[in-house]
């Protein structure tokens, strides 16, 4: 018969101490976000944000609704409107926009990085063509009917200066 006092006992206090590690707090942050935890909120909280509190009413969005009062408009005319939280919708579509923007300067970051890459490619291909035409290497061309031909000394002037006018914008 003792064991049994004993083991009843025993439940009746687990029982008592669960019920104090299923406190919960819940409260709304200042980004707007809801928080949840088994810890009271910060100090920094406001009563107003805290929805749940072990010994606080459960929040009721229809009692608060009812139970805020309106601000006559006629007390404070040139009051700004008061800043509410910024709803889902709101935050998503500020996330989007967002991602869409970061995804709009990479894409033009990574065109610039291309539009450089090709200046020095073709600035690297007029010095080498400018070295060889200064080296006096014979160089060959292709005319209209696709036959290989060798440059001539105007042909060879025409190009340097072309080369010239590519290398004048190379830095």
């Amino acid at each position: 018969m003792k064991h049994r006092t004993l083991h009843c006992l025993s439940g009746a206090l687990l029982l008592a101490a669960s019920s104090l590690a299923m406190a919960q707090y819940m409260w709304i942050d200042d980004k707007g976000i809801k928080q949840l935890s088994d810890r009271p909120p910060p100090p920094s909280v406001p009563e107003q944000r805290i929805l749940k509190a072990p010994g606080k009413t459960p929040f009721n969005p229809n009692a608060a609704a009812a139970a805020e009062p309106e601000v006559p408009t006629e007390a404070a005319p040139d009051a700004p409107p008061a800043k509410r939280p910024p709803t889902l919708a709101e935050r998503n579509a500020d996330f989007n926009k967002r991602k869409a923007d970061a995804a709009a300067a990479d894409k033009k970051a990574a065109a610039e990085a291309q539009q450089k890459a090709d200046i020095a490619a073709n600035c690297d291909a007029a010095r080498k063509n400018q070295q060889a035409l200064a080296d006096g290497l014979r160089m060959s061309n292709y005319d209209k009917n696709g036959e290989r031909g060798i440059m001539g000394d105007e042909e060879r002037a025409e190009m340097a200066k072309k080369n010239q006018k590519v290398l004048a914008g190379c830095k």
